[in-house]
């Protein structure tokens, strides 16, 4: 019998081809979400923004930011060492933004990497489902001192994006966190426009009488100053970020 030679299918182990298979269903199919409900604080998915007393009185662009589980749940870095679970900081959500897991990375081993980033995500990080890369980042941050101006809440956000690897990127920092829920958040309803720009239109307003126009001037000088602080540090001064 004459011998042929056989073609690399046929030389493909049958377990090979029901493992990349399974690869496939650990990346692609996920657990149904549940519904929104801004009634029970339940965000699937989702990074949820609500306004700060006093500062977002004098800068209505900054609040307290968090991120949610897959159930619902909101986690929150709101002090050194601690991650709120359950208990959004500062009162109920005003904003929301539901994010794709589809745009995320599930690497089940380093061959199995959806990103671009294959080495340097797997150096930082890595995680097979949403809620792990949550649950990893919250450890991580439970060991981190909160400040304001390096180490905040936005940092947290952004460090869960990185390891989620989040469209792709691993570049998310407060800047980007901040522009993703200021430009794309929806609001919970219209008491949410309220509470998160009254306060700032009364301040605002109450200035005026009392000092006059030169209160606008401090007020937006305030505003623009934290903006440039947190665009140089982000982008011009890494080192001094906690990560």
């Amino acid at each position: 019998m004459p011998l042929r030679r056989l073609s690399m299918m046929e030389l493909t182990p049958i377990h090979s081809i029901g493992s990349k298979s399974s690869v496939g269903r650990i990346q692609h199919e996920f657990w149904p979400l549940g519904e929104i409900d801004p009634k029970n604080s339940k965000f699937p998915c989702c990074i949820v923004w609500t306004p700060l007393p006093v500062v977002s009185w004098l800068a209505p662009f900054i609040g307290q930011v968090g991120i949610c589980m897959e159930d619902g749940t909101i986690l929150d870095f709101s002090g050194s060492n601690f991650v709120n679970v359950n208990d959004f900081a500062f009162g109920s959500v005003a904003r929301y933004l539901q994010l794709d897991r589809e745009q995320c990375c599930f690497p089940p081993n380093l061959a199995g990497h959806m990103c671009k980033h294959g080495y340097k995500h797997a150096e930082n990080g890595t995680a097979i489902t949403w809620d792990d890369a949550l649950q990893s980042s919250m450890r991580h941050f439970e060991h981190k001192s909160y400040n304001l101006f390096t180490c905040n809440c936005y940092s947290f956000v952004a460090y869960c994006l990185n390891r989620l690897c989040y469209r792709g990127s691993m570049q998310w920092n407060m800047i980007k966190v901040a522009a993703l829920i200021l430009f794309k958040g929806h609001w919970v309803d219209v008491l949410s426009v309220l509470r998160s720009f009254l306060p700032f239109v009364a301040v605002m307003c109450l200035g005026v009488v009392v000092v006059g126009w030169p209160f606008l001037v401090a007020m937006f000088s305030f505003a623009l100053l934290l903006i440039g602080w947190y665009i140089l540090a982000n982008y011009c001064l890494n080192n001094v970020l906690e990560s």
